[in-house]
């Protein structure tokens, strides 16, 4: 069979067929996949960075949350203390002004004993305020006295008394500065003792050892 030549010039209708390359692929298509793999870094850090902010507000929301609810409770502790404190203050107080008067009235009964001592003469005052309490004056009635007490009223009103028939009678219990006015139907209690506790009473006051 003869082989059959084909002129050059009758080839043109056809491409000419070449193996391929496996050389380096060109800068075009490198530059693309660059291009894919920044894309790719660039959306797992924009994810990495949402979750984080994410994260952040939320442990932002709960920690705020946490701390308010903490402030609440040490406020209300705060308060508590201050009205323990407020309550303790006042107990203080009232201790204090009632330890005050007490130290008030001790030390006015020791000047009323003070002032009997000085000036015993007061006794005077005290038997005519005595007489004038009854309803009436009243004959027949006791004027009851310590006994020093006994000799000065009798020295500046024994003939008064004994015009109308009163009787003075000494009692060594009766504190000087005091008496006891008796009569059938009435009793007038003007010792030392006796009118000190009417005083602290009228202030609202009641010790055992005022009576």
């Amino acid at each position: 069979m003869s082989s059959v030549l084909i002129p050059k010039e009758e080839l043109t209708a056809f491409q000419r067929w070449e193996l391929a390359s496996f050389d380096h692929p060109s800068k075009g298509r490198q530059g693309t996949r660059e291009e894919v793999e920044l894309a790719t870094v660039a959306e797992l850090e924009q994810i990495r960075q949402q979750a984080y902010d994410e994260g952040y507000a939320q442990g932002h929301e709960v920690g705020y949350a946490a701390g308010a609810q903490q402030m609440h409770m040490e406020i209300g502790q705060v308060q508590a203390l201050m009205q323990q404190l407020d309550s303790a203050l006042n107990q203080v107080d009232t201790q204090l002004a009632q330890s005050l008067l007490d130290l008030s009235l001790e030390i006015a009964r020791k000047m009323v004993g003070t002032t009997l001592q000085v000036n015993p003469e007061v006794i005077l005052t005290v038997v005519n305020e005595a007489i004038g309490s009854l309803p009436h004056f009243n004959q027949h009635a006791h004027l009851v006295l310590h006994p020093e007490d006994v000799e000065l009223v009798r020295k500046h009103l024994g003939d008064q008394l004994s015009h109308t028939g009163w009787k003075l009678l000494s009692d060594a219990r009766i504190e000087r500065g005091g008496c006891r006015v008796e009569t059938a139907h009435t009793k007038v209690d003007a010792t030392v003792d006796a009118r000190w506790k009417r005083i602290v009473e009228s202030i609202g006051q009641d010790k055992s050892w005022l009576a």
